[in-house]
């Protein structure tokens, strides 16, 4: 297993592990926990929108501290201000300041975290195993994700939500211990051409913005209330797409790796119109709702080493992968906070949630439109290669 060999990316990968576990028990739980506390659904998801906003305006402030300080230190200051936001949930009690100071936080942990983050994985990672690396880290959260819910139910419903996101916090906060051991990598002062390098993926994270806003956020809304708003019940069916969704990744990794990336974003993008529309009809039936969440679980581990692999491929070839995502993170925020306005608006004026869950479906017509243009201009067999990226230029959360 060649792609294991990579000492930082396994690093990388494990930090992601116990990433997950904390995500998995606590950030699960958002939506449920803004609902418990008296915010509407419209609000609740103009929170995120207010949060990837927040962001997308506070991004360019990323760029002179990156310069002076290198990746590293901003990967670990951001890990350990994602840990802030769990105790500021618990405290949350409607709209008020507390929601307010939780949408700040996050705002300001998200951008530091994930912008360094996938520069950091773009910048370690081998370009010709880039598949299996990106299935790896989705495999083995994949398996985290079985027993996190549970945990983060378990704790809400018997020491509540102080006592159970303040140690939520702190497995965030041991996300750190990984990171220690590896390099610090530098972002060059001046790289002309590096937004032009962007394009294609901007594009891209666009498009997966929207679709991550439909699927995800608004179907844990809609599956929580299909559920007669029981944590329990909802702890317990995201664990169960944890155990569905474990073990789809590596397999869909080698098949990019090997050259069959048209094929892998073929496969995936149809599973997504499958489970969007599954998704949107088994509301009214929470044994139903709960049978396609299980079935969501795999979309993840089959879209992302393919969108993973073209994207990271891009970034490690472009002057600059740390400029490089702050335009494609942009562009994540854009798609989600458009479909989060637009999802609160259609609720707000009487529509079913399954209405802004359609909403992703012209979203997966323009993935797999764009992810077939990369992988088909690559003029190598082996996709993961970055084709023109590695091979004399190109480009590609």
């Amino acid at each position: 297993m060649a792609f294991l060999r990579n000492d930082a990316i396994n690093r990388v990968n494990l930090h992601s592990g116990v990433q997950a576990l904390a995500q998995g028990a606590g950030s699960i739980f958002f939506f449920v926990l803004l609902l418990k506390a008296g915010v509407s659904v419209p609000h609740a998801l103009l929170a995120q929108a207010a949060i990837v906003t927040g962001r997308f305006i506070l991004r360019p402030l990323a760029l002179p501290v990156a310069i002076r300080f290198g990746l590293k230190p901003l990967l670990i200051a951001g890990t350990l201000m994602l840990a802030l936001r769990f105790p500021l949930l618990a405290e949350v009690h409607g709209v008020d300041a507390a929601l307010l100071a939780l949408l700040a936080v996050t705002a300001i942990a998200e951008l530091t975290y994930h912008l360094t983050y996938n520069t950091y994985f773009a910048m370690l990672g081998d370009a010709e195993h880039r598949g299996h690396q990106v299935a790896a880290r989705e495999a083995f959260i994949a398996v985290l994700s079985i027993a996190s819910p549970l945990l983060g139910t378990w704790a809400l419903l018997t020491l509540g939500p102080r006592w159970a996101f303040a140690g939520i916090a702190v497995v965030q906060a041991l996300a750190v211990l990984p990171l220690l051991g590896l390099p610090n990598m530098a972002v060059i002062p001046h790289a002309p051409g590096a937004l032009r390098a962007a394009r294609l993926a901007f594009a891209m994270i666009v498009v997966d913005g929207w679709f991550d806003a439909c699927y995800f956020f608004v179907w844990e809304i809609a599956l929580f209330l299909s559920l007669g708003e029981s944590i329990a019940a909802y702890g317990g069916a995201m664990a169960l797409a944890g155990l569905v969704g474990a073990g789809f990744g590596l397999w869909v990794g080698r098949h990019v790796d090997g050259g069959g990336g048209r094929r892998a974003v073929a496969i995936a993008y149809c599973v997504a119109v499958a489970l969007v529309i599954l998704k949107a009809a088994s509301l009214p039936t929470p044994w139903l709702a709960v049978a396609a969440h299980a079935l969501g679980a795999v979309l993840l581990p089959l879209l992302l080493p393919p969108l993973g692999a073209a994207a990271y491929n891009l970034a490690k070839a472009s002057p600059c992968p740390f400029r490089f995502h702050m335009a494609t993170e942009g562009g994540w925020d854009i798609g989600c906070a458009g479909a989060c306005v637009t999802a609160a608006g259609l609720v707000s004026l009487g529509a079913p949630m399954s209405v802004p869950i359609l909403l992703a479906l012209p979203a997966v017509a323009a993935g797999f439109a764009l992810l077939w243009r990369y992988f088909g201009s690559l003029p190598s067999p082996l996709a993961g290669e970055g084709g023109p990226a590695e091979q004399g230029r190109m480009r590609g959360r």
